[in-house]
């Protein structure tokens, strides 16, 4: 184990020991977790989180892996995923390299969608006969967020120069923490 370390060293000098004792130490591992923010690269890598319920890792599956995939990653898709574990220094992450990716079911997330959907659907808030028209220029929008958040501040500064007589309801989210669990 290091002891204390007294002399200043560089963001970088830090992030390239953390580095060498995370890739010099972790074997290859295999992760099973949901892919959220899935998004495909004009170079043909796959960028994408796997998350858990309390969890999440940065991956990437570099494009001569990627191409070998026999189906396609989406968000809300339960996988496994075989790698290395690497530190990209640029930003100081761990993050997974994955050489192998295959599926492991339907993750919780979107069960949870789908369940809610059919729970929507059965009380009948999909049916044609709800669905009115969205007029040209609304004159009230309601904004769902943080009530003392960056989102919202954004929001009111863009419709004040686009729209300034527009009215906003703010509707206050729930954070993590007070968010009732539903099963």
């Amino acid at each position: 184990m290091i002891d204390e370390i007294e002399k200043p060293m560089s963001v970088s000098g830090l992030t390239a020991i953390v580095k060498e004792l995370l890739e010099g130490t972790l074997p290859a591992v295999l992760v099973e977790g949901e892919i959220s923010n899935c998004r495909p690269a004009s170079s043909g890598h796959l960028y994408f989180t796997l998350k858990d319920k309390a969890a999440m890792l940065q991956a990437v599956m570099f494009r001569y892996r990627s191409k070998t995939l026999g189906f396609e990653p989406a968000d809300g898709a339960l996988v496994r995923a075989r790698g290395a574990i690497s530190v990209y220094a640029a930003r100081g992450q761990y993050q997974m390299i994955v050489e192998r990716l295959e599926r492991a079911g339907e993750g919780d997330i979107l069960a949870m969608l789908e369940e809610r959907k059919r729970e929507l659907a059965a009380e009948g808030l999909f049916d044609e006969s709800r669905k009115r028209a969205l007029p040209r220029f609304p004159s009230r929008v309601a904004v769902v967020t943080s009530p003392g958040g960056a989102a919202i501040r954004d929001i009111l500064n863009v419709l004040k120069r686009r729209n300034a007589g527009m009215d906003v309801v703010v509707l206050p989210a729930l954070s993590k923490a007070r968010r009732p669990l539903r099963k």
